[in-house]
C-alpha cells in the first residue's frame, strides 16, 4: 500500500520535483563531464604520441635538477656527453645507441618579428638526425650548413614559412637567423606531435644552442638486440647507471610525454569540478525547502497514512524512495547533459590544439558510477530531514489545515550558533597567528556553516527590513508579508544566493586587498620609470640581449639601471623562485628594497639574501644555512647574509650573479629596470629602449603604470573564473525561488482567492508575487555580501606575511552582485506570478 501511495504521490508532483532535480542535474553535468572530456582527450594525446618514438627502443637521460611545474617553464634536462653515450653502448643488450640533441626553447619568429603562436604545445630544437619511419621530408632537404635549418609542417603553416624564407630562433642565446631548407612532418599524415613546433638544426648547432655545450646530448636513443625485450635491459641499464638517470621504454617515453602535453586537462577537470561543487553544495538547500514544503502540503494525507497504520519508518522509506526517484532521473539526464558537456570541451580543446585528432567520444565507467552516485546519494541525504519530519506528523493531524506554521528550530539554532562561535574563536586564533592559514581556513568553513544554519534567524527581520523599499503600496506591503511569513522556508530559499555570493565576495575582496597591496607597494617602493619584463605580471621574465641593455643604459635620460636574472630552482624539493642582480645595490634602489635583518650588501660568494616570506616558508633566519639546486650544475650552499622585505617585483632567493651564469636556464638577463632623470619624460625614453630591443621580441617595455594595469588585469581574471561559479549559483537559486513560489502558491490559493474577491486586481497580484521573489532573492544577496566580506578580510589578513599590506572590499562589485540579485528575483518570479494573476476566483476561494 505505501509503494503504491509513494508512487501516486510521486507522479501527482512530477513538476515540483522536477524543478529540485534540475540542480542535481547540473551538478551531475559538470562532474560527468568532466570526466568524459578527460577520458577522450586523454586518448586523444595517447594516440598523437603513438609511434612517436619508434625510432629507438630505450631512450635514456639524465634526471632535470629542478623539476618541472605544470604551467610553469621547462625543466632543463642535464646535458650528456659522448662517454655516457659510450657507457650506455656497452651495456649488455644494447645493439646501437646513438646521442640525440632535443630540448625546449627553440622559439621561432615570424615574419612580422614576433613570436609565432603557441599551437598547444611546446617549442623544441633539435639535431637533424635525417629521415625514418616517423620523420619525413615534405619539401626541401635537410640542413648542412650552420646557418641551415628545417621546421615541422605545423610551425611552416601557422608562420607562412617555405624552403628559401629566412626565420629567427630565439634559445638560450640571443636572436639568431637560420635558411628554412625544408619542411618535415610525421608518420601517419601528422603535421605535429602534440601541437609542438620544431626547429631541426645540424647537430653541432643544436649542441650548442640546446644544451650549451658542444658535442652535448639531451639524451641517448637506444635499439636492443634482436629477441631481447626492451623492458629487460631498460631495467638492467637503469641497476647499471643509478638513480641520477632516466631510463624508459619508447612506449613509457611516449606516455610521459602525452601526459606532459595533456596536463592541461587536469585544470580543466578541476574547474568543471569546482562547478560541480557549487551545483551540487546549492541544490541541497533547494531540494531540502522542496521536499519541505510538498511535506507540509501533504499534512494531511500524511496523517491519513499514519491513521491507517503507516509507521514512522514505512513514512521516512516513502519520502526517501520519491528522493531517490528523483536522484536517480538527475543522474540519467545529468550524465546525458554531460556526455554533450565532454563532446563539446573537447571538440573546442582540438581545435585550439593544431593538428591533434580527437580520439571517438568516450563514457569511462567511473564517469558513470560517480554520476549515479552524486545525483542519488545527494538527494536521498538531503531528503532525509523533511523525511524524518514526515515520519513525526501524528494522526490527528488529519482534521487540521494542509498548512502548517514554521517550526522554531531551536536544535538547528543552537547548532548554528556553536559553530559560528567555533569558527570565531579559531578565526581570532589564526590571525593571531596561532596556526595561521591552517587554522584559518578551517574557520572559515565553520562560521560558513553556522551562518548558514542562522539564517531563519536573521530572516523575517532582515526581509522586513529590505521590504520598506517596497511598502509604499498594497502589493509591496503584501509581498513583504508574505516574504517575511515562513522565516526558514525564506532562509533555505535564498541559501542559493547566499553560497554564491558570499564565495564571489569572499575571493573578490581577497583580490581587492592583494590588489590594493601590490598597487601601494609598486608606486611607494619602485622608483624605476621602465620596467622591461615578459608578459604576465608573475612571468619569469623575456631573454634580453646584454649588448642591447647596455646601450639601452646610455640612452640620455636614462639614470640607473638595474638588470636581472631571474629563474626557478628547489630548496629542500620544494619550487623555489631564484633572482641574481647584476648589480645588486642599484637593485635595492630601483626597487625601493627594506631591509628587514642582516646585510643587504652585495652577496659574496657563498651567501644569498632572500626575501621575508621566503625565509619564513624554509624556517630561515641570518646566518642559517640553505641548500639551493639551480638548473644546471650541482646544488649550492649559501650562508643567509640579508633578509629583505617581501615585494610584487622582487622576491625569492638573490644569489651571486656568476652562480647565476653558470647555473640558470639561460645566460641572458630576463629583467631591465631604468630610473630616469628627474627632468625626463619616459614616453620620450621608450621607444628609444624598445627600438634597441627590438631583438628581444619576448621583453616589453612598460612603464610604471602599465605594470601596475597589468598586475590588476591578473586579479580581475581571478575574480572572472569565480563570478562563472556564482553564475552557477544564481541559476539555481532562480529554480530554487521559482520551486518556492509555484508551491506557496498552491498552499495560499484559498488565501489568494479571497485577496482578488476584495479588490486586488491581476497587476497587484504580480506585483505582490514580484515583491516577495526580490525580497527572498536580495536577502541571499545581502547576507551573501555580509559573510563574504567578513571572510574576506579575515583571509586576507592572514595574508599579511604574504604582501597583503592592505584590506580593501570590491564596493562597485558587491554592488553588481545587490543588483544581480534583484533582477534574478523579478525573473524567478515571473511564471509563478503569471500563475498567481490567472487564478480563477471561485476556484481559489473554493480551495481546501
Amino acid at each position: 500500500m505505501m509503494l503504491t501511495a509513494t508512487l501516486k504521490s510521486l507522479l501527482s508532483r512530477k513538476l515540483r520535483l522536477l524543478m529540485s532535480g534540475l540542480a542535481i542535474v547540473l551538478g551531475v553535468m559538470f562532474v560527468s563531464g568532466a570526466m568524459v572530456m578527460k577520458d577522450t582527450l586523454g586518448r586523444s594525446f595517447d594516440a598523437q604520441f603513438t609511434g612517436a618514438y619508434d625510432d629507438f627502443d630505450l631512450y635514456v637521460s639524465l634526471k632535470p635538477k629542478v623539476e618541472e611545474e605544470t604551467g610553469g617553464p621547462a625543466s632543463v634536462v642535464p646535458a650528456l656527453d659522448a662517454s655516457a653515450v659510450n657507457r650506455v653502448a656497452g651495456i649488455p643488450g644494447v645493439e646501437k645507441a646513438r646521442g640525440i640533441v632535443k630540448a625546449e626553447g627553440a622559439r621561432a619568429l615570424g615574419k612580422d618579428h614576433k613570436l609565432v603562436p603557441s599551437t598547444g604545445g611546446p617549442r623544441y630544437g633539435e639535431g637533424w638526425r635525417g629521415e625514418s619511419t616517423l620523420l619525413t621530408l615534405r619539401s626541401g632537404r635537410g640542413p648542412q650548413t650552420a646557418d641551415e635549418v628545417v621546421i615541422n609542417a605545423t610551425l611552416a603553416e601557422k608562420a607562412g614559412f617555405k624552403a628559401g624564407d629566412r626565420i629567427d630562433v630565439l634559445t638560450t642565446e640571443p636572436k639568431k637567423s637560420f635558411t628554412v631548407v625544408g619542411v618535415f612532418g610525421y608518420s601517419e599524415g601528422r603535421d605535429s606531435i602534440g601541437g609542438e613546433q620544431t626547429v631541426a638544426f645540424t647537430e653541432p648547432v643544436a649542441q650548442q644552442l640546446m644544451t650549451g655545450k658542444a658535442g652535448a646530448f639531451s639524451g641517448v636513443g637506444v635499439d636492443t638486440a634482436p629477441g631481447v625485450p626492451a623492458a629487460s635491459v631498460g631495467s638492467a641499464m637503469a641497476k647499471e647507471l643509478g638513480g641520477a638517470y632516466e631510463v624508459a621504454t619508447a612506449e613509457e617515453f611516449a606516455k610521459k610525454q602525452s601526459d606532459k602535453a595533456g596536463a592541461v586537462l587536469d585544470l580543466i577537470s578541476q574547474l568543471l569540478l569546482g562547478f560541480a561543487g557549487i551545483a551540487v553544495f546549492v541544490s541541497v538547500f533547494l531540494i531540502v525547502n522542496t521536499f519541505s514544503i510538498i511535506i507540509a502540503q501533504r499534512l494531511r494525507e500524511l496523517a491519513l497514512l499514519r491513521a491507517l497504520g503507516a509507521s514512522r519508518r514505512q513514512m521516512i522509506h516513502s519520502v526517501l524512495l520519491e528522493s531517490f526517484a528523483v536522484g536517480l532521473v538527475a543522474s540519467v539526464l545529468g550524465l546525458a547533459a554531460g556526455i554533450g558537456v565532454g563532446a563539446l570541451g573537447s571538440s573546442l580543446a582540438g581545435s585550439s590544439i593544431e593538428g591533434l585528432q580527437v580520439a571517438p567520444l568516450g563514457v569511462p565507467a567511473d564517469a558513470v558510477v560517480t554520476s549515479f552516485a552524486v545525483g542519488i546519494l545527494v538527494t536521498v541525504l538531503a531528503a532525509l530531514f523533511p523525511a524524518v519530519r514526515a515520519s513525526r506528523v501524528a494522526p490527528i493531524a488529519v482534521i487540521r489545515t494542509a498548512a502548517v506554521p514554521d517550526r522554531k528550530g531551536r536544535k538547528q539554532t543552537w547548532t548554528g550558533a556553536v559553530l559560528l562561535g567555533l569558527g570565531v574563536v579559531l578565526l581570532a586564533l589564526g590571525l593571531a597567528g596561532s596556526g595561521g592559514m591552517g587554522t584559518v581556513l578551517p574557520a572559515v568553513l565553520l562560521s560558513f556553516v553556522g551562518v548558514a544554519l542562522l539564517t531563519p534567524l536573521v530572516s523575517r527581520p532582515t526581509v522586513w527590513a529590505i521590504g520598506v523599499l517596497f511598502s509604499r503600496a498594497l502589493p509591496g506591503q503584501l509581498g513583504r508579508r508574505n516574504a517575511a511569513r515562513n522565516p526558514r522556508r525564506t532562509a533555505i530559499t535564498a541559501s542559493a544566493i547566499m553560497v554564491g555570493v558570499a564565495l564571489v565576495t569572499t575571493v573578490s575582496t581577497l583580490a581587492a586587498s592583494f590588489e590594493d597591496s601590490v598597487t601601494d607597494q609598486i608606486k611607494r617602493t619602485l622608483k624605476s620609470d621602465l620596467v622591461v619584463k615578459g608578459d604576465g605580471p608573475s612571468a619569469a621574465g623575456a631573454p634580453i640581449a646584454p649588448d642591447a641593455l647596455a646601450q639601452a643604459a646610455r640612452v640620455p635620460g636614462v639614470e640607473k639601471t638595474a638588470v636581472a636574472m631571474l629563474d626557478s630552482g628547489s630548496v629542500d624539493g620544494e619550487a623555489q623562485s631564484v633572482a641574481s642582480w647584476q648589480d645588486w645595490a642599484t637593485a635595492q634602489d630601483v626597487l625601493g628594497l627594506t631591509g628587514k635583518e642582516g646585510s643587504l650588501l652585495p652577496p659574496a660568494a657563498g651567501s644569498a639574501v632572500m626575501d621575508e616570506s621566503s625565509a619564513k616558508a624554509h624556517d630561515l633566519k641570518v646566518g642559517d644555512k640553505v641548500t639551493v639546486q639551480l638548473q644546471r650544475g650541482d646544488p649550492h650552499t649559501y650562508q643567509v647574509a640579508g633578509i629583505f622585505e617581501s615585494t610584487a617585483l622582487s622576491n625569492g632567493i638573490v644569489v651571486p650573479w656568476a652562480d647565476a651564469r653558470a647555473g640558470f636556464s639561460s645566460e641572458l638577463p630576463s629583467q631591465a629596470f631604468f630610473e630616469l632623470d628627474k627632468d625626463t619624460d619616459a614616453s620620450s625614453v621608450l621607444p628609444q629602449i624598445e627600438k634597441l630591443l627590438q631583438d628581444s621580441p619576448e621583453a616589453e617595455v612598460m612603464t610604471k603604470s602599465e605594470v601596475i594595469d597589468e598586475f590588476s588585469a591578473a586579479f580581475a581574471l581571478q575574480v572572472t573564473i569565480v563570478q562563472a561559479l556564482l553564475g552557477v549559483a544564481m541559476l539555481i537559486a532562480v529554480l530554487g525561488i521559482i520551486n518556492t513560489l509555484a508551491l506557496s502558491i498552491l498552499e495560499r490559493t484559498a488565501e489568494m482567492g479571497a485577496l482578488r474577491a476584495i479588490g486586488l486586481g491581476r497587476g497587484q497580484t504580480v506585483r505582490m508575487i514580484m515583491t516577495e521573489s526580490m525580497l527572498i532573492s536580495l536577502f541571499g544577496a545581502v547576507l551573501g555580501l555580509v559573510v563574504g566580506s567578513v571572510l574576506g578580510l579575515a583571509v586576507s589578513r592572514a595574508l599579511k606575511d604574504q604582501g597583503v599590506s592592505h584590506l580593501a572590499l570590491p564596493w562597485s562589485q558587491m554592488l553588481a552582485y545587490l543588483i544581480g540579485a534583484a533582477v534574478v528575483g523579478v525573473i524567478a518570479s515571473l511564471a509563478p506570478a503569471r500563475r498567481g494573476a490567472r487564478l480563477s476566483v471561485l476556484r481559489a476561494i473554493s480551495h481546501s
